[in-house]
């Protein structure tokens, strides 16, 4: 029997099912990246009309480097010395000054003996965990989904442990151990900063759990790197007892990227085994040379960008705000989800572009605005963020 043409694959009624979920979304594209923007005169996306430029509080440019001409300048020598593109996998004939330059700096960075950068920060992490080969994952339940697709690719099995209960990873690990197999290998894998609620992974606490039953210990600092010195790892002193650390290139640093770092034969492992590094064109030299550039830039800008952290917790707290975390993510829970929607709409209008939050990517009950301060906003932006909150929180009854 053959199929018909389309038989299974009814995708209108797969978005008629998000929209009534309010699950469905859409691309807004902006014409800049940094802390502020005009909406792209797109006719093919409608974008809302603002009456002055809209202020951006919701991307990962946590430093305002993506829109720094330092960087710039960086990324486009690069761009007329090595070319736009790498032009292959990095194990045939795409391996540049740039790529080696970055993760000697990355390296250094993160106190390991090498670093190895991908083209992504999902690809770091699917490759790496899938090329480490474990017998049995422990993962935090809130993982990034990138680090949960690696866990799934690698075929593991897998015992998820309550977010940041390092007494549940323990208790999972003990249970483990009692029908154990010899010689088994076990990861511990773990965020350092959780992205949606803007706390920090116990991590030293998490590495005495994993020494005691010999796991390696992974710690993607995705949202980390920049921001701390050395991300959160070595902020706490941790570079040599967590065997994998990862990091993006796409957030703090305002490039595009992901990397490796740790030991030596770690990094060689990996640009054998890793397929998401093996087979995928190496990352764009441009990208490489403004990386690198933003980790010298960054340590500048940290003060500022906590300045303004602090300044707009404080803010939101005092007009009765529930905010989540304890770091530069800053969740403003509200619960429902079409109350969280409306919020994003009306801060919209007001030129304020702080994305409303919902499930499957938080759990149900839990909907929030996700504003990330940036360092390179001015008090008055601050201060017409706050007012536009505020009233908007008043129109929806969330206040």
């Amino acid at each position: 029997m053959s199929l018909q043409h389309g038989h299974g694959f009814d995708l209108e009624a797969r978005l008629r099912e998000r929209e009534r979920n309010g699950l469905r979304r859409d691309l807004s594209p902006l014409d800049a990246v940094a802390g502020r923007a005009d909406v792209a005169a797109d006719p093919g996306c409608a974008p809302p009309e603002f009456d002055e430029e809209c202020v951006v509080f919701g991307a990962n440019n946590y430093l305002g480097l993506a829109g720094d001409e330092r960087v710039a300048a960086a990324a486009a020598a690069a761009a007329e010395d090595v070319g736009t593109g790498a032009g292959a996998s990095r194990l045939v004939v795409g391996d540049t000054v740039a790529h080696r330059s970055l993760e000697r700096r990355l390296a250094a960075e993160k106190g390991a003996e090498r670093a190895l950068a991908f083209s992504s920060g999902y690809a770091a992490n699917v490759g790496t965990i899938a090329a480490l080969d474990p017998d049995v994952i422990f993962s935090d339940e809130l993982n990034h989904a990138s680090i949960v697709d690696g866990v799934r690719f690698s075929g593991a099995d897998v015992v998820v442990y309550d977010h940041c209960d390092v007494d549940s990873l323990a208790d999972a690990m003990a249970r483990r151990a009692d029908a154990a197999s010899d010689g088994e290998s076990w990861l511990v894998v773990t965020d350092s900063v959780f992205s949606m609620d803007g706390d920090v992974a116990p991590l030293s606490a998490i590495c005495d759990v994993a020494d005691e039953h010999g796991a390696w210990t992974m710690v993607d600092e995705a949202h980390a790197t920049g921001v701390y010195d050395g991300g959160v790892v070595g902020e706490r002193d941790l570079t040599e007892r967590v065997d994998v650390q990862l990091g993006t290139l796409s957030k703090a640093l305002g490039a595009q990227g992901g990397f490796v770092a740790g030991s030596e034969p770690l990094v060689e492992h990996l640009l054998n085994a890793a397929r998401s590094f093996v087979f995928s064109t190496g990352l764009a030299p441009p990208a490489a040379a403004a990386a690198e550039r933003a980790l010298d830039l960054a340590p500048e800008r940290r003060d500022d960008l906590w300045a303004n952290v602090a300044r707009v917790r404080d803010g939101l707290e005092a007009m009765g705000y529930d905010v989540w975390g304890d770091t530069h993510v800053l969740p403003v829970v509200v619960g429902d989800r079409d109350a969280a929607v409306a919020l994003d709409e009306r801060l919209r209008e007001a030129g304020i572009l702080a994305p409303a939050i919902r499930p499957p990517t938080v759990p149900e009950g839990t909907s929030r605005l996700r504003l990330a301060p940036q360092a390179t906003h001015t008090d008055a932006e601050i201060d017409r963020c706050l007012a536009a909150i505020e009233e908007a929180g008043e129109e929806v009854g969330v206040l």
